[in-house]
């Protein structure tokens, strides 16, 4: 790797890592999904290697820094130079209680290129109060810590909770200032808050179950009771964390949210700003969807979590559990990259976090380190000494471990007096009866064990309910054989870790739980075991204790490369660079999503126009929610009703005789005259295929023959299928047949769709005049050539000839929630630039030409400019036209249509991948929007 010797080559650097962040030299190969994935990881890997530049001249500016000791200064104790400790202070065995000074002051000499915002529930660090605007700030060494303390690109800042109520105005006051200097923002929550937040919904409801242990059969009831408080507690606090962060945002920051106490806050934070750069990363396991679903709140937490552009797990399995979660329980659609949500991508990756192994290899060469070493290796010399650091709780599997020691014993008598079992047990939430009871159970078999197998001068197992200094911790792990972790369930377990970096001289064995993150990572070089079988963990430990000394050794190699190369510093330089790359991608995605329909203006050109034709969709456009609170009905989702606020501003619409109303949906004729029965109102049912008009009379709207000799077997093969897939149903109607999964597992049901194709094309279609047309979670087979663009020239002609319509259309709406097959109706109005003149011309009314622009291009962008034109008034009858364009059509010789290009409005509703002009979420906007043009 090149050094650096200068400033002024740094200065380079950083200019060229600056420039590739700002890089969209992929824009233009954005349809090449080949070319993107190649370009994206050349630009990633040349970052990398930037920042390895990069950090090679900042580790020696990180070891000059030094740090004096605290004094008073402004009713602060805090330290002079005002810096958060260094990696070589760390390395030194800096006590976890001493003085936080402040971050990146070396760093500041450069100026700074980005600002990162770390979003955790506690700060870095605690404050202890001294007096009443007087606090002393003590440092609280962790992996995320010290993961960001390397990260020189970026100056951090960290939002969060300083674990102390500060109800008074001063104090807050105060506390805010001193650990500004720290380049920490506090979020001050109250102590109820904090009891319902912290202790109620993230304690005994999300850890429990994230780690897969249910919730306490005896407390059960009483959680149920307090659910909806702790849930509304949970909110209330992730809306206060954003509620800072935007304060304290700036363009351009990017926002890391951290772990499960803070899952709504990318929700909240993009629902203020939806261009903030915002990622989450979870530092404990995330549950399978079966494990999910039995979560109140389910939908809520994941809905919350997809507004991040990047969220982030430690393994695989994680993120894959969690997009099987979105797509089984929210029913989206799950890619190789992420969850996809109507062209909204989320992306979901793996990110294993590792530690400052450079930390524990320099400490081991220390004086203090060395001298606890001969102590350790005094006092068990002769023994084989074997090492378990765990918290005391109970996804740690530490009686299971004890357990299968038991049974090493049992089976190996040669080895009673020849190994030594310390197990340091630091104590956790000493309050919760079920942790009392986890000491009181681990109490009881050491003693168990140790009177079994123990003599008056030697016991097999040493254990600790306290935690261990840092050079102790580090000589324990030099001297032992056989690391033991044992976790039932564990986010990734860095204990692991930290063993094979403090062993290059011993070369260890690590026995290790496949049920924590590590074993993905370190897998190959340990002993991977399931701690809920004990004979399997007894017959390890035994295997472990006479392994040779090359496969020790060859083990060791292969994990400690990856523990020395995969630190805690790249694994946050990688996040935040993903990060960044995935915003990017988002941005070039956006630009393919219709914009929002501008409801005023699109209700002003209405009231400025003469003759107005209304086209609607009636499934999702028109139809009453019925999973508003969400539930989900199957029974009340399948019987279509019309949406009980549009009754009356549907019949006004209907009911002008300058506007003409027309229903297109695939639905039967029986289910529109139910719903439209007393409405002045055409109808086109099956796509168009029937159409009732004016005088409530069905007519068939297609002249050609369509042949129905298939549906019968058709039929046939949906009821096997409806039969094989729970909660699946078929629709038969006249002229077509639909099969609907969307109740069913997504997995499943898709599954049984591709089946369902593969038997279709090979036997009863194979010969038919007949197209399959694929929804999100539907198969439907209907005649070739039907679909609601083609039948809307009929429809038009049977308008203009029994309206005996002299006027000229001069304005179109045409509203739906329409399968991209029957998209090709946005299309049929969608005019052209016209090739000489822009004076508006009349067109004739005929079948849809090759003349249609086939999608929203950029040529229709350019000619006209009606997305920026607002109005609130009919005023917007004055404001000029940016462009008069025309419809060409064939084959009639009256002009029908006089349609200039800011008379145009096609909507989609709730699909953002679409031709349409416009964009409308839900049918809730479609009601408003009629109730204004009714108005």
């Amino acid at each position: 790797m090149q050094k650096l010797n200068s400033s002024d080559e740094i200065s380079v650097l950083e200019h060229d890592l600056d420039e590739l962040k700002k890089s969209n030299r992929f824009e233009d190969d954005y349809n090449n999904t080949a070319t993107i994935l190649r370009t994206r990881l050349e630009r990633l890997l040349k970052e990398r290697e930037l920042r390895k530049s990069l950090r090679s001249y900042n580790e020696g500016v990180h070891s000059n820094g030094g740090m004096e000791n605290n004094s008073v200064d402004n009713q602060v104790i805090t330290s002079k130079t005002d810096n958060l400790p260094t990696e070589e202070e760390l390395a030194n065995g800096i006590r976890v209680n001493k003085i936080v000074s402040n971050e990146c002051e070396l760093q500041d000499k450069r100026p700074s290129k980005h600002r990162l915002l770390v979003v955790a529930n506690r700060l870095p660090v605690s404050a202890v109060r001294k007096g009443e605007a007087c606090w002393q700030l003590e440092v609280s060494v962790g992996g995320l810590v010290s993961a960001l303390l390397g990260i020189t690109e970026f100056e951090t800042r960290w939002i969060g909770w300083a674990g102390v109520n500060v109800p008074d105005e001063i104090g807050q006051k105060s506390l805010t200032e001193s650990l500004a200097k720290k380049r920490c923002v506090p979020v001050f929550l109250d102590e109820d808050l904090v009891h319902l937040y912290y202790n109620g919904y993230c304690n005994n409801i999300l850890w429990p179950l994230f780690h897969y242990l249910g919730l306490p059969q005896e407390d059960w009831l009483a959680t149920i009771c307090n659910f909806q408080s702790q849930f509304d507690a949970y909110k209330k606090a992730n809306q206060m964390f954003a509620d800072v962060v935007e304060e304290h945002y700036q363009e351009g920051d990017v926002v890391w949210c951290h772990d499960y106490h803070l899952m709504f806050v990318p929700k909240c934070l993009k629902d203020k700003n939806p261009n903030m750069k915002v990622g989450w990363f979870l530092h404990t396991p995330f549950p399978s969807s079966e494990i999910h679903r039995i979560m109140p709140s389910r939908s809520e937490l994941l809905t919350a979590i997809l507004a991040a552009d990047l969220v982030g797990f430690h393994t695989y399995d994680y993120a894959r559990h969690f997009v099987s979660a979105c797509t089984r329980i929210l029913g989206l659609e799950g890619t190789p990259v992420g969850v996809e949500d109507q062209g909204r991508l989320t992306r979901v990756a793996a990110f294993p976090i590792g530690i400052d192994s450079d930390r524990f290899v320099r400490a081991i060469e220390l004086p203090q380190v060395k001298n606890h070493i001969k102590e350790f290796e005094g006092r068990f010399g002769g023994r084989k000494v074997m090492l378990g650091v765990d918290r005391l709780d109970m996804i740690k599997g530490i009686p299971q471990k004890l357990l299968a020691f038991e049974k090493f014993l049992e089976e190996n008598p040669s080895w009673h007096d020849k190994v030594v079992l310390l197990q340091i047990a630091v104590p956790t939430r000493t309050d919760v009866p079920e942790y009392q009871k986890l000491t009181c159970q681990v109490h009881e078999i050491v003693g168990r064990i140790n009177g079994r197998f123990g003599t008056l001068t030697s016991v097999p197992i040493h254990h600790l309910d306290r935690s261990l200094d840092f050079h102790a911790l580090c000589a324990l792990y030099a001297i032992t054989d056989v690391a033991l972790v044992t976790s039932l369930r564990d986010g990734m377990n860095l204990v692991s870790y930290e063993f094979v970096a403090c062993q290059a001289s011993k070369k260890g064995v690590l026995v290790l739980s496949e049920f924590a993150g590590a074993a993905q990572s370190l897998g190959a070089g340990a002993l991977l075991v399931n701690p809920w079988n004990v004979t399997e963990v007894a017959s390890s430990i035994a295997y472990a204790l006479n392994m040779s000394s090359d496969e020790r050794e060859k083990r060791h190699h292969h994990n400690y490369m990856h523990v020395t190369t995969h630190t805690s510093q790249e694994w946050a330089e990688t996040f935040v660079s993903e990060l960044n790359d995935t915003v990017v991608e988002a941005q070039l995605r956006t630009k393919q999503i219709p914009p929002q329909l501008q409801t005023e203006h699109a209700v002003g050109r209405y009231r400025c126009s003469n003759n107005r034709l209304i086209i609607l969709g009636f499934n999702a456009t028109l139809t009453e929610p019925v999973n508003a609170d969400g539930r989900v009905d199957q029974f009340k989702e399948m019987e279509l009703n019309l949406h009980p606020e549009l009754e009356e501003s549907l019949k006004k619409l209907c009911d002008d005789p300058r506007s003409t109303v027309v229903i297109v949906s695939g639905s039967p004729r029986n289910v529109l005259d139910k719903n439209f029965e007393d409405y002045n109102i055409w109808l086109a049912a099956e796509h168009g295929v029937f159409l009732r008009t004016a005088n409530k009379k069905w007519i068939q709207n297609f002249t050609d023959n369509i042949h129905l000799d298939w549906i019968e077997c058709v039929k046939h093969v949906f009821e096997y299928f409806t039969e094989r897939t729970p909660r699946s149903y078929y629709e038969l109607r006249e002229t077509s047949i639909v099969w609907n999964y969307k109740y069913s597992d997504f997995e499943f049901g898709r599954l049984q769709a591709k089946d369902m194709l593969q038997h279709l094309w090979t036997g009863p279609i194979s010969n038919a005049s007949v197209e399959v047309v694929q929804g999100g979670r539907s198969v439907e087979v209907r005649a070739t050539g039907v679909s609601k663009g083609v039948s809307i020239s009929g429809i038009l002609g049977q308008v203009i000839h029994d309206k005996d319509m002299k006027a000229p259309i001069d304005y179109v709406l045409c509203v739906g929630h329409f399968l991209p097959k029957d998209e090709d109706i946005y299309m049929f109005f969608e005019p052209e630039l016209p090739a000489i003149a822009v004076t508006p011309t009349h067109s004739s009314l005929g079948n849809p030409t090759n003349e249609f622009s086939p999608n929203h291009s950029e040529e229709r962008t350019k000619s006209d400019d009606h997305s920026v034109i607002t109005s609130d008034s009919d005023d917007s009858c004055s404001c000029s036209m940016n462009s008069s364009m025309t419809i060409n059509a064939s084959n009639r010789t009256s002009s029908v249509l006089d349609l200039q290009g800011d008379n145009y409005f096609s909507c989609a509703v709730g699909r953002k991948r679409s031709t349409a002009r416009y964009l409308l979420n839900t049918s809730a906007d479609v009601v408003a929007l009629l109730k204004k043009m009714a108005d």
